[in-house]
């Protein structure tokens, strides 16, 4: 196996020296799981701009880096980010760190998926499809290790942090947590993830969320996407929405050199609603990709997605989004919206909403707008005195409260909000 192997087969190399000393390597179901999504990942290998959904991101980048798996925990110190909660899990390259987390006496089951195998079968890959996603593919044949969240029927579980941190290193690393999220009928819990890494370091985080919401349950997921200026995060998200439960997810896209944030969500029960917001947030040099597929298969649904992108320099954004509407899916409340400010003459953005309805009674929307700073706004800020640095920050800031606001829990939004405040003064 060479270290420099590189493409799909440097990965498929990897597979076959890890195979033995992956987690599960005993448990017959789970090597079977990891050897059809090896196969899966061997017949379609990374995609490429010739399939539709890659059309606007390139991967070569990703695949000719020559990464290897982090088969230790590099002893390095961390700056965790401010906590929010007192329960956190806190992941080192893909690998719960039980000496950072603190998950004792929480009001919900929060452990480690490497120790828990065992009892997982039926449950690991219920909504993932790895045969139709390379990545996801790659995630299942290769996870080493993920956070496994149960919250009991009825119960408010509060606030749990999940942290993912990259150590630094010189050689190039990859690792692929698998989450799996579980809040049984009536339970709500609030999500807040922040992946972060040294600046500089290259390496691929590529995570896979499988979330299930029972009858009348809601989570809120917010995710603060802050990797490393070198790194790569292709995230994977399922989300399966029973009748009456609430699926409220924010992405906020501010680190990284190229990331994409996939999400699925199936609303398979009578007045399931899903809130899918977000925020891109790009420096000079960075892609940022958000792709959305909405299904709503059931009566009487309400869907609702705002995504805001913000780009300076020769940034790239990109913005898909479809909604699919069942023909037993009437009375569907479906609205989308994307909107870009470009902040330099040599940022580009890329936006494709779609909606695809077999249902008649629906209130489907969608659109999509692409602007620069309103010169008469900045010119009112700098005619009372604030420097230009601050009045652009403070017009962009308005610009993206819009899609931060619609975050329900207080806690959640004010992370996310942190995040936003004064981004442009530092970027710039």
């Amino acid at each position: 196996m060479s270290a420099i192997a590189t493409g799909a087969e440097g990965f498929l190399h990897r597979f076959d020296g890890l195979r033995q000393r992956l987690p599960g390597a005993r448990l017959a179901w789970v090597q079977a799981l990891r050897e059809a999504a090896a196969e899966s990942f061997r017949a379609q290998g990374f995609p490429t701009r010739r399939l539709e959904a890659w059309k606007y991101t390139d991967l070569r980048l990703v695949a000719d880096a020559g990464f290897e798996e982090a088969l230790s925990v590099v002893d390095a110190e961390f700056a965790l980010p401010p906590a929010h909660s007192r329960w956190r899990a806190v992941f080192q390259d893909g690998r719960l760190r039980e000496d950072l987390s603190t998950l004792e006496e929480a009001p919900f089951a929060a452990a480690s998926l490497a120790a828990g195998l065992s009892t997982l079968e039926g449950r690991l890959g219920a909504l993932a499809r790895p045969a139709e996603q390379a990545l996801v593919a790659l995630n299942t044949a290769l996870f080493e290790d993920g956070l496994v969240v149960t919250v009991p029927a009825g119960v408010a579980g509060g606030v749990l942090e999940l942290v993912s941190l990259a150590s630094p290193g010189e050689r190039p690393a990859a690792f692929h947590p698998r989450h799996l999220i579980r809040l049984e009928a009536g339970a709500s819990l609030t999500l807040i993830e922040t992946a972060t890494g040294p600046a500089g370091t290259r390496y691929l985080h590529n995570p896979v969320y499988e979330i299930e919401l029972a009858e009348g349950a809601t989570l809120t997921h917010a995710r603060l996407q802050q990797e490393g200026s070198a790194a790569f995060q292709l995230g994977t998200a399922y989300a399966r929405v029973a009748a009456g439960a609430t699926y409220d997810n924010f992405t906020l896209n501010a680190g990284g050199k190229l990331v994409r944030n996939e999400i699925h969500v199936v609303l398979e029960g009578p007045k399931a609603a899903c809130h899918m917001n977000g925020a891109q947030l790009l420096r000079d040099g960075q892609h940022a990709d958000t792709t959305t597929v909405l299904d709503h298969a059931a009566p009487d649904c309400a869907s609702r997605q705002t995504y805001k992108t913000v780009l300076s320099g020769r940034s790239r954004g990109v913005f898909q989004g479809k909604i699919h509407v069942h023909q037993v899916a009437q009375r569907t409340d479906g609205y989308q919206m994307n909107q870009a400010l470009l902040l330099s003459p040599e940022a580009e953005i890329d936006s494709k909403p779609q909606l695809e309805i077999y249902a008649d009674d629906v209130k489907c929307s969608h659109g999509a707008t692409v602007g620069e700073i309103d010169a008469d706004q900045l010119f009112y800020l700098r005619a009372r005195g604030i420097p230009e640095a601050q009045a652009r920050s403070m017009l962009v800031e308005a610009f993206l409260t819009e899609a931060v606001e619609g975050v329900q829990d207080a806690v959640a939004r004010e992370a996310l909000q942190a995040a936003v405040t004064g981004w442009w003064e530092k970027a710039a």
